[in-house]
């Protein structure tokens, strides 16, 4: 048995993974400590009632013979395909085919399951900083070369700095796959529709696909701020699209999104066939809990809980700027994305050991993002002030 050598040169902790261990010994350390966490962007408003009815009607559904649910189809039912197309983007004047839409149990599965349908000599772009997801996967699939002083030989840095409002320059080169997230996590930047474009015709010309995550599509707020890569002219044959409801509806423990694979990129055949293999669909109970999100109740619960998470990250932004720190994102995001005066784990254990407050280190998101940590306004409202308060000690 030969195991995958490319998983050898991961780095042995997963960032998240890492700030747990932290904190779990601070609070052995310190049991009496109150901690406020803004680490890992987990959601903390409990899912809105409309959501919550139609699980359970959907559960009454599976106690019944006449109504029970067993395997359902790999792409996802019918009902959800046609909810995403109707309310995501027909509004925006996207026209999509049903076949084209394909429901998951979430964006972290499909940004690393896509990698599947890519041969290893494909060049692929970066974000710096970026989630961690894109450059692990890549890592996984013996795309990313050999690293020498933290950086990959074969991965393309799209290095995202305060010189250049972390707005990244197109490849000099050819990038075969891109990888782009607007709202961006951490930094919390957008890009503008022209900017956008820019990207899509990059995309064109060197016959390469972008790999878009819009995860936080729901919190843009600015009117010249696409909500979709397919409102760009060209997109539908360079771009996949990939969406979640764990930001948009609190669904990161009930667990679903989809991915838009339209058929003009030539690729949605062959992932169709791979999630057959590989995937034998979201449950029933999470795709009618997702359909429930497009219900007019639904949408405003929502978007009273958005608006919610958005005043905590505005207040985040605002407060920090008046300590004196320079913050970035917290207007189109939930992040905040600010500048240290040392490394990023070096503020981070500055943070957790005076404050008992909990941030992401930059750095773990890349290279660039050293000197800087990641502020999730999920913690709520509350906690933002007095996660503020408590800053003010240093």
């Amino acid at each position: 048995m030969k195991s995958n050598p490319y998983f050898n040169q991961l780095p042995d902790n997963y960032l998240f993974t890492e700030i747990s261990a932290r904190v779990r010994i601070f609070r052995e350390q310190h049991p009496e400590a109150q901690l406020l966490n803004f680490g890992i962007g987990d959601v903390t408003q409990p899912l809105v009632p409309a959501v919550t009815d139609a699980m359970h009607a959907a559960v009454d559904d599976l106690t019944h013979r006449n109504s029970f649910r067993g395997y359902g189809p790999e792409d996802g039912y019918s009902f959800l395909k046609q909810a995403v197309i109707q309310n995501d983007y027909l509004p925006l004047g996207i026209q999509l085919h049903e076949n084209e839409v394909f429901i998951s149990d979430g964006a972290g599965s499909d940004l690393g399951n896509l990698s599947e349908l890519f041969t290893a000599d494909n060049r692929v772009a970066i974000l710096n900083p970026a989630y961690p997801a894109y450059l692990d996967t890549c890592v996984m699939a013996g795309r990313a070369g050999t690293l020498l002083e933290n950086q990959w030989s074969r991965i393309i840095c799209l290095d995202c700095t305060a010189d250049n409002n972390f707005i990244p320059e197109l490849p000099a080169g050819q990038a075969d796959i891109i990888y782009l997230c607007f709202p961006n996590n951490p930094t919390g930047t957008t890009l503008t529709r022209s900017q956008l474009q820019m990207w899509v015709d990059y995309a064109l010309t060197h016959h390469s696909i972008i790999i878009f995550d819009g995860a936080y599509e729901a919190y843009i707020s600015d009117k010249d701020v696409p909500h979709s890569i397919y409102e760009i002219p060209g997109a539908k044959e360079v771009a996949i699209e990939i969406r979640s409801y764990s930001k948009s509806a609190g669904f990161t423990g009930v667990r679903c999104g989809y991915t838009i694979v339209p058929e003009a990129t030539g690729l949605r055949s062959m992932w169709m066939r791979r999630q057959c293999t590989k995937y034998n669909g979201t449950s029933y109970v999470a795709q009618r809990a997702a359909e429930a999100t497009y219900t007019p109740l639904a949408k405003q619960q929502l978007a009273q809980q958005i608006n919610y998470y958005k005043q905590g990250a505005l207040l985040l932004r605002n407060g920090l700027e008046q300590l004196g720190y320079n913050a970035y994102g917290g207007i189109n995001s939930p992040y905040v994305w600010v500048k240290t005066d040392t490394d990023s784990w070096t503020f981070f254990n500055r943070l957790l050991q005076q404050c008992q407050v909990v941030c992401t280190p930059g750095v773990g998101f890349g290279s660039e993002g050293d000197g800087y940590v990641r502020f999730s306004a999920f913690a709520g409202y509350d906690q933002c002030q007095l996660a503020l308060q408590q800053i003010k000690q240093l």
